[in-house]
């Protein structure tokens, strides 16, 4: 279970594993990607998205947090090229971690290591988009991170 430091900061449990999803990962990660999209559901996007993951050749890939057989946590991540750098670019999107075991440290581990693995594989940076009042979020990602103050812009296609 839950070990606790002289800081106060939780900790997972040490037999909690970061990995790479797999095939038969789907029905767990399903239900993770149906909480974190909140009701809104296209098995189109659904579909593309899984096939994404699980084709070696794709940019989009997915870590899973596994705890006793069971997928807490997800984080799915986009590399590609960028006009800054001559190594691929990490764009980080979906960290997700079920309601129930949050603030526990998964999303932290997760985070850590993309990072890890990003280092041995050379990108350049990660980065990510959090909405600004996800008080949680923010309060995490302020000590993996820098802030950079840009504003996001959309110009919907209607693709």
């Amino acid at each position: 279970g839950l070990i606790r430091s002289n800081d106060r900061t939780p900790r997972i449990n040490k037999a909690m594993k970061i990995r790479s999803a797999t095939p038969d990962d789907f029905p767990q990660w399903l239900a993770l990607w149906n909480a974190n999209n909140l009701g809104q559901f296209n098995e189109a996007v659904t579909t593309q998205t899984w096939m994404r993951i699980l084709d070696a050749d794709a940019p989009v890939h997915a870590l899973v947090a596994e705890d006793k057989g069971e997928l807490v946590g997800m984080v799915q991540y986009i590399l590609h090229p960028t006009t800054g750098s001559l190594s691929d670019v990490c764009y980080m999107q979906d960290v997700f971690v079920t309601p129930e075991r949050r603030k526990q440290g998964i999303a932290r581990k997760m985070i850590t290591e993309l990072g890890r693995i990003g280092s041995r594989e050379k990108w350049s940076r990660i980065y990510w988009l959090a909405e600004s009042n996800n008080e949680a979020a923010q309060a995490l990602y302020k000590t993996l991170g820098q802030k950079v103050n840009f504003t996001l812009h959309i110009m919907p296609l209607g693709n």
